[in-house]
């Protein structure tokens, strides 16, 4: 059901590693095009492109695209008890969790009447994008707007695609979930021309622009980040959901078959990926394999997701190539199931969030652990970061001397601007001291 790829007895360099490991055939090249089609047909007829690109992809054309004040209430109020209890713990600990990547203000005295002030400022306006299709995410709405409230951004718009199964409407448990988080302002679009008009505004719906925009999405969706990146800051370019377990002799195969299953039920461009040092343990993987694939709801999905090109048993030799293999893969979702994982972690520097030991399941991340779920992918974690509280902040450096200081350094600033031939450098600081 996997391939197996073995590494054992090969000397790799980085190169080497970064060409075998395992990924989905999906580039985000391949639907510029037709991406940048709908972001201009949005910017040139706003809700009515929007309108007809949902009639067109989501098979609905919405009766309003905003969602009222009522439809958020009363979304909240028919949130099922279990579902609103969940979410209210979740919010609780992304919360607390997001509230420790807020820098405090920091003053350094470079010397005396010499200050830096370093402080981070949250941008005024956010948009998050929030995915339909295949599930529905209430968990993606805690994760966005949780960490931007932290971060003290004050205005918040919400995209998610329309539902031909709720006649063009959000999908109820995303406008509960907004409406539970005091978001009101909430869109039914989805796509490309969600991320078009959350970036440039639509003029006829009273959307305003916003400054960055986050949250996961398809290709499409990925693609429009990619395109209006500049305009508004971005997340990551999100693609399809990705998991690499790192597991030795003393690891539980029902546990990862398990937790290779919960990812590949995503989506069937979903890589789920194993690197282990035991080709026992390899063996019991494969072999448990094809019952739990069978016995799960989405087994068609699952199957595709597993026999694809992004899916793979990987052999090494020990541990320490795992996690050389591991890093050059700079997966969304690493998880460490090995006798000692605290040993093994020092050499692990590229994952987008790290689950350690037996009973640390992605899917415990996907939902309440506290941390958050809107993660780097396609190997974006080897140079960029998950979504947090940071996302919507700005470091800021504010530069106060005092006529004495200032003096001080005139003659250095006077010698790099001559030195650099920009002499009214220095005649700046000169002329406070004629």
């Amino acid at each position: 059901m996997m391939r197996t790829l073995d590494l054992r007895g090969r000397t790799l360099s980085a190169a080497d590693l970064l060409a075998l490991v395992p990924r989905a055939a999906s580039d985000v090249g391949s639907a510029v095009d037709a991406v940048d089609a709908l972001i201009r047909d949005v910017r040139e007829r706003g809700s009515v492109a929007l309108s007809d690109q949902a009639e067109r992809f989501d098979r609905v054309r919405p009766a309003a695209i905003r969602m009222s004040a009522e439809s958020l209430r009363a979304a909240e109020a028919a949130l099922d008890p279990a579902v609103r209890t969940a979410l209210e713990h979740a919010i609780d600990r992304v919360r607390r969790t997001s509230a420790a990547q807020v820098p405090a203000e920091q003053v350094t005295e470079v010397a005396p009447g010499a200050r830096i002030v370093q402080r981070w400022q949250p941008v005024a306006r956010v948009g998050l994008y929030v995915p339909g299709g295949k599930a529905v995410y209430p968990s993606s709405v805690v994760m966005n707007v949780v960490a931007a409230q932290v971060a003290g951004v004050g205005s918040i718009a919400l995209a998610s695609p329309p539902q031909a199964e709720f006649g063009g409407s959000v999908h109820p448990t995303i406008l509960g979930a907004a409406s539970l988080l005091g978001v009101d302002e909430v869109y039914a679009m989805g796509g490309a021309g969600a991320i078009a008009a959350l970036a440039y505004g639509v003029d006829d719906l009273g959307l305003e622009p916003v400054q960055v925009i986050t949250g996961p999405g398809n290709l499409f969706v990925a693609t429009a980040k990619r395109a209006v990146k500049g305009v508004v800051g971005i997340d990551s370019e999100a693609g399809p959901t990705e998991i690499l377990i790192i597991a030795d002799a003393t690891a539980r195969p029902d546990y990862v078959v398990a937790d290779l299953i919960s990812q590949a039920e995503h989506d069937e461009l979903a890589g789920s990926v194993l690197v282990t040092d035991s080709a026992d343990f390899a063996q019991s993987v494969r072999e448990a394999l094809p019952a739990a694939v069978a016995a799960t709801r989405h087994r068609h999905r699952v199957e595709a997701a597993l026999e694809g090109p992004q899916s793979a048993i990987v052999l090494v030799d020990d541990l320490t190539q795992a996690a050389r293999f591991s890093n050059a893969y700079g997966p969304e979702h690493l998880e460490v199931q090995v006798a000692d994982a605290q040993a093994l972690l020092p050499l692990l520097d590229s994952a987008g969030a790290i689950f350690v030991g037996d009973h640390t399941p992605v899917s415990l991340g996907d939902y309440i652990a506290g941390s958050n779920h809107v993660l780097p992918t396609g190997g974006q974690a080897r140079f960029a970061s998950g979504l947090g509280a940071y996302t919507f902040l700005r470091p800021q450096q504010i530069i106060e001397y005092s006529r004495d200081a200032l003096a001080e350094v005139a003659d250095h600033v006077g010698a790099l601007s001559d030195a650099e031939h920009l002499p009214a450098h220095g005649d700046a600081v000169r002329a406070r001291f004629v």
